[in-house]
C-alpha cells in the first residue's frame, strides 16, 4: 500500500532535478568569507519581496525569531493574532529569546486588521507595558491557510506606522498567498520591516528560509543568527535547492490549491465530516459525530494509508503539495469517507 502523506507540505522529497542542482552548487564557507550561491539566493529573495536585503536561515522559526528580535525590545509587547504560529508553535521563543510579551488578539477568522491592532494598543501609562511591534501571518496556518489581502496588510501597516510600531510578516507560505491572489509578493510584503519566507513549505526544499529586512539591519541580523546557532558553512547546497524551487516550483502552487479544493469537495457530502473551504493548500476537516474524535479516527486513517495531523480534539488538517497528485487526492478522499463515514 502506498501511503498518501497529507500531514504537511514539508514532507516533500527533493526532486531528481533539485538534487542535481544541490550536487552542482558552487559553495564557500558562509561563516568565514561567504558562500556565493547563498548570496545569490539572498539577493533574489530581497528583490522578490521588495526589500533591500535578506539573510538565509536553517529554519523558519529561527528566521521568525530573528525578525522579532529586530523589531521588539525586552519588556515590551508584540501584538499578533491569538492563533498565530508565533503564539503556539515556536516554544515561547518571543518571551525566551527577545524578552517580549505576546499581546494576543482574538479574531473570528484568523485575520488581524488595522482596527484590531489599534484597539489592542494600551493607553500610555507608567503601569502597563507598551507595544513595540506587530506580527502578522500570511497565509495563516491555524486558520486553514487563510490569505491576508494586501488591503488588510496595508491597513495594519498604516496603524503600525502611526503608532511607531515595527511590523514583522511571518510569510512561511507567502508564496501560496501570491499564487491564490495573483498579487505580487512585493505588494503582499509592503509595509513590513522584516519578512520571513520558507522554502521547505510548498516549494519542495529539504530545509531553509530567508528573512528580508533593511540593508542597515544586516549586521545585527547576522549577529542574532550567529547567537542562535544559525551560521552555516557550505550553505549553498541548501540555497541551490531554494533557487531551483523559485525557478521551477513557485509557478505550480496553484495545482496544490486545486487539489485542496478537490479534496474538500470529495468529502463534503460525507455526513460525518465538515471540511473547510480552502483558499490555498490547507484543508481543515472537522469530525461531526460525537463518537468521532481525533484520537479514535487518526489511527484508522493511518492504518488505511492516509496521514493527516490533529489540529484539535475534533479537527484534522490535510495539506496538499507537489508530491501528491490528483489520483492520490481522490484515493485519500475515498479513504476518509470509508473510515469516517
Amino acid at each position: 500500500m502506498t501511503v498518501i502523506d497529507l500531514r504537511s507540505d514539508t514532507v516533500t522529497k527533493p526532486s531528481a532535478a533539485m538534487r542535481r542542482a544541490i550536487a552542482e552548487a558552487v559553495v564557500g564557507d558562509d561563516v568565514l568569507d561567504g558562500d556565493p550561491t547563498t548570496r545569490l539566493l539572498e539577493r533574489r529573495v530581497a528583490e522578490l519581496l521588495g526589500k533591500e536585503d535578506s539573510l538565509f536561515f536553517p529554519s523558519g522559526t529561527q528566521a521568525n525569531q530573528t525578525g522579532i528580535a529586530l523589531q521588539t525590545r525586552p519588556g515590551t509587547e508584540l501584538i499578533l493574532e491569538a492563533n498565530a504560529h508565533l503564539v503556539h508553535y515556536e516554544l515561547a521563543g518571543v518571551a525566551a529569546l527577545s524578552g517580549a510579551q505576546i499581546r494576543p488578539v482574538t479574531t473570528p477568522d484568523g485575520l488581524l486588521t488595522g482596527e484590531l491592532v489599534r484597539a489592542a494598543l494600551r493607553p500610555a501609562s507608567p503601569h502597563v507595558p507598551r507595544a513595540t511591534a506587530v506580527a502578522v501571518e500570511n497565509t495563516h496556518n491555524a486558520a486553514g491557510g487563510k490569505v491576508m489581502s494586501p488591503e488588510v496588510m496595508a491597513g495594519i501597516a498604516t496603524v503600525a506606522t502611526q503608532a511607531g510600531l515595527g511590523l514583522h510578516l511571518d510569510g512561511a507560505r507567502l508564496w501560496n498567498a501570491a499564487a491564490a491572489t495573483g498579487v505580487p509578493l512585493t505588494r503582499l510584503a509592503a509595509g513590513a520591516g522584516t519578512v520571513m519566507v520558507s522554502f521547505s513549505k510548498g516549494l519542495g526544499c529539504p530545509a531553509g528560509s530567508c528573512l528580508a529586512f533593511r540593508a542597515a539591519d544586516r549586521a545585527l541580523a547576522w549577529e542574532i543568527r550567529k547567537r542562535l546557532g544559525g551560521g552555516m558553512r557550505q550553505s549553498g547546497i541548501l540555497a541551490a535547492a531554494a533557487l531551483y524551487a523559485l525557478d521551477h516550483h513557485l509557478g505550480r502552487l496553484q495545482q496544490d490549491h486545486a487539489h485542496a479544493k478537490l479534496l474538500a469537495e470529495l468529502v463534503a457530502d460525507c455526513p460525518a465530516v465538515r471540511p473547510s473551504a480552502p483558499e490555498t493548500n490547507i484543508v481543515m476537516i472537522d469530525l461531526v459525530r460525537e463518537r468521532d474524535t481525533v484520537d479514535a479516527v487518526l489511527p484508522k486513517l493511518t492504518q488505511a494509508g492516509v496521514l493527516l495531523v490533529p489540529f484539535g480534539p475534533r479537527r484534522l488538517r490535510a495539506v496538499t503539495h507537489l508530491d501528491v497528485g490528483r489520483d492520490e487526492v481522490e484515493r485519500a478522499a475515498a479513504v476518509i469517507r470509508r473510515v469516517v463515514g
